[in-house]
């Protein structure tokens, strides 16, 4: 069985917190060079460089999934990801909705730069990204369902805005397929660690901020996810194999 590097959990020079050579053209071509098959680009609580980020892994050979790393209202992050670029931009829209009313100070935060693939600054988001919605865990999962997408806790091994650290578990509701941890060597230690886990797609990726970040193959996806070698497979349809895997609510067909 062939596993496939992938890194779903990266952010661009759109997240205040990342640097701004983390453009999404570099953020593909060093998903490429560093050998990725599949990656995903997940700023926080915002998709608007995502339309730059397909164009850029077109170009290079990388399948891209368009996401966001939403923020509830009880500060856990989590991980969004959508079949295609058009749900993508109608859940950031949404999401846009119940951001915070805060504007950003660059000289403070950092910029929140807007690209296109060729590198240059299509616009600034002035509102600050890095902040809780007023989503609550079960309103953000109900609307990332709503647009078709697939949603898990992301970074449950940090003690900063994981599930675990602020919840103490996993509640019982949403019910969730998949979790994140950001340290790969931790994924045996937690699928040993109870049923619960041992129920879970327990999956790993970088978080990455800055390009030195952006996973070198430590973070892989089992092969049989897919039904047939990934290369062979239309791109809709390998990330809709791949959510359904994360999230069972997105449906095969």
């Amino acid at each position: 069985m062939t596993n496939y590097a992938c890194d779903l959990h990266m952010h661009s020079c759109l997240s205040p917190c990342a640097d701004n050579d983390m453009t999404p053209s570099n953020v593909a071509g060093m998903a490429f060079l560093n050998g990725i098959k599949i990656a995903a680009l997940t700023d926080h609580n915002s998709c608007d460089n995502c339309p730059a980020f397909f164009d850029a892994c077109r170009t290079v050979g990388v399948l891209p999934i368009a996401g966001m790393e939403l923020e509830s209202a009880e500060e856990i992050h989590l991980v969004c990801l959508f079949v295609t670029l058009a749900q993508a931009m109608a859940f950031g829209q949404a999401v846009a909705a119940h951001r915070m009313r805060v504007e950003n100070r660059p000289e403070i935060f950092g910029d929140q730069l807007i690209m296109n693939e060729q590198d240059e600054v299509l616009g600034r988001e002035k509102q600050l990204l890095i902040s809780a919605t007023d989503l609550s865990l079960e309103q953000a999962t109900a609307l990332v369902h709503a647009h078709g997408g697939a949603v898990y806790p992301a970074h449950i091994d940090r003690r900063s805005n994981g599930l675990l650290a602020i919840l103490g578990d996993f509640p019982q509701l949403p019910v969730f397929s998949a979790a994140e941890l950001h340290d790969p060597k931790q994924l045996q230690r937690y699928q040993q660690m109870n049923e619960m886990y041992r129920s879970l797609h327990l999956v790993s990726a970088s978080d990455a901020h800055r390009l030195c970040d952006i996973s070198e193959g430590e973070h892989v996806l089992p092969g049989d996810i897919f039904p047939v070698p990934l290369e062979q497979m239309e791109q809709d349809s390998a990330r809709r194999h791949l959510l359904h895997w994360l999230d069972e609510t997105v449906l095969l067909e």
